[in-house]
Order: C-alpha cells, then structure tokens, then sequence
C-alpha cells in the first residue's frame, strides 16, 4: 500500500523537536523523516529525541552520507534509534550534497562506498561477526556489535537520481527516495534505472519502490502558499531540474536561479518559477492542490511520498492541514 511521510529539516532546539514529534503523533504519517544536510544538526541527534514520542510511524534519517559518517557509526545509532523508536527504524543513504562546499572530502568510489556501507550495516545488526574486507571498508574479524539489536530487518532507502546509484538500490535497497521531486513523470524513468539492479540481483521487478519528496508549503491561502514554495524552491531547483530527464530547463534559467540563489533574491528568483516548473519539484497550495498532485503521483507508481518542510506558511498549521485534511483523502 502506497505511504504518506514527513520531513524535518534540523535546525531546531530540543523543545522543538519534542514539540513537533508530539504534533506529528497525532497523524498517520506512515514515517518520519529528518534531513542530514550540512551545516544543520546531523540525523541522528534529533530523531533520538523525536523517537520516544513517535509511536507508530518508523524514523530514521533522509539520508546519511559514508562521506560524513563511518559504516561501524551508522549501525551503531541505527541500532540505537530502533531501540527507542516504538513504530522502528529505517535507514536512508546517499551520496550527499554541497559536501566541498563545507569542507567534506567526498569518500573514493561513493557508489561502492554505499554498497559496502549497507553490507557491512546488515551484517553488524544481524549480530554476525567474521569480519569484513571490502574495496573501500574492511572490519576486523572479531568485531560484533556489544549493544541491542533491533527485533527486525532495518529497511534502507538510498537517495538518488542518478542510473548507477539507482540500480545498487535495485540489488540492495527498499526504496529510492529521488529528493526534490514531486513530478510523477520521472517515476517511470526512476524505476528503469532500478529494475537493471533487480534484475541483476535477480529480485522481482518492483520489489524497490520509488519515494518522491520535495519542499511542501500548504494553507488555506493557496497564493500565499504557492508563493512561499516559490521562494523556498529557488535555492535547490537549480541542483535538482538538471537531473530530471522529463524536465526541459534552459542552463540561461539554472543560471539565473542560482545567482538569486547565491544573493539571498529569493523573491526575485521565484518571479522566474512557472507554474508547471513549481508543481514538477514542490507540493504547494491548498489542501485539494496536494492531494490531487499526491494522487498523480501515486497513480504514476509512486511508493511513498515524503511531504518536505516547511509544511505551511505556519509549519505547525501546515502539518494540521495534512494530517486532517490530506492524510484522510488520500486514505479513502
């Protein structure tokens, strides 16, 4: 059955993150996600303090990167998140983004590094021992995780657009999360490029599922909305529209984009966001608006979709309007 998450940003205080697990909690979201971008607090930090007060929806991080984080550290508070989260824990991978830009040596061979990255993870919480000698990664053979396990298999979802990381996922992976998308005619494509893994693998064709997740701002004031994720969509449409193959985009626009970007002209980019443009890498409007895109999308094949902070133009209030309004008509 298709799912229906959300996902923080982590620039929060402790209270906030309380506060909003609490908020969420009320809603049936299907997962709860928090992003792991740098500068910003990493994942592991916040969804340890949302987790206790999450008591359906599984948690984990969208995504971690092997550049940022050790294969041994990952398991280690994967394990530590499931241990606390009543409704479990996932894992989401990728390779990262803007890593140069805030000193971050990108690993050797990162697609390689996330297939020994999710190896070793599975084999660690498994309880396994025996040791480890990748390409990238190698653990000694004596090493065994020494803390508790999780009771079940830790679903993992790589973050990406791209044919080869896509069709790792295709071999290993329970979901594709394509970040920055809510455009449905890139699911196909996505899928393509997995099923070369699946097959691969020799696992059924389907059996990794497509995750859209993109910025989401709702509110009974659709113009209101639809302008704040204009404001908000300049900054990232210009990484993002190059990468998506059903996506015509001018380099001049990219371009244009990415220096209001760089100069905080935020309203001025958004003047330049067409409608269509908006609705191929955002959810915004009214609750109707979102839940006739959601539908689009998973009727194009979509598994899960990941509605983006920051949720409305009061994000408390935007999350009330998805999980009272949203979540039911997308439900029935």
């Amino acid at each position: 059955m298709p799912e229906i998450s959300i996902a923080f940003q982590t620039d929060k205080t402790p209270a906030q993150y309380v506060a909003l697990a609490q908020l969420v909690d009320r809603y049936d979201f299907d997962a709860v996600s928090v992003y792991c971008d740098a500068p910003f607090h990493p994942s592991y930090g916040p969804l340890l303090l949302m987790a206790p007060h999450i008591r359906r929806a599984r948690l984990g991080p969208a995504a971690v990167s092997p550049s940022r984080m050790q294969p041994v550290d990952i398991a280690a508070d994967t394990a530590l998140l499931a241990s606390l989260a009543p409704g479990g824990a996932y894992l989401g991978i990728a390779r990262g983004a803007w890593l140069e830009d805030h000193g971050v040596t990108e690993v050797n061979r990162p697609i390689q590094a996330i297939r020994e990255t999710i190896e070793i993870v599975r084999q660690i919480l498994s309880g396994a021992s025996g040791g480890y000698a990748g390409e990238i990664y190698r653990i000694a053979p004596h090493v065994r995780a020494p803390y508790p396990l999780p009771t079940a298999p830790v679903p993992v979802m790589i973050g990406s657009w791209g044919k080869k990381l896509c069709a790792l996922a295709g071999e290993l992976a329970d979901e594709v999360k394509v970040g920055g998308s809510a455009n449905p005619d890139v699911i196909a494509v996505i899928q393509g490029y997995i099923a070369e893994g699946e097959v691969a693998a020799g696992r059924e064709l389907g059996s990794t599922r497509v995750v859209l997740g993109a910025v989401t701002v709702v509110d009974e004031d659709r113009a209101a909305a639809r302008q704040a994720a204009r404001e908000a969509a300049v900054l990232y449409l210009p990484v993002v529209a190059p990468l998506d193959p059903t996506v015509q985009i001018e380099p001049e626009l990219v371009e244009r984009l990415r220096g209001h970007a760089d100069r905080g002209e935020f309203v001025d980019g958004a003047r330049l966001i067409s409608d269509d443009l908006l609705d191929r890498f955002a959810f915004s409007g009214s609750a109707a608006d979102l839940i006739a895109q959601a539908e689009r999308c998973f009727a194009a094949g979509a598994g899960r979709i990941e509605f983006g902070t920051p949720h409305g133009l009061i994000p408390e209030a935007g999350i009330r309007i998805l999980g009272e309004q949203v979540i039911p008509a997308l439900r029935s």
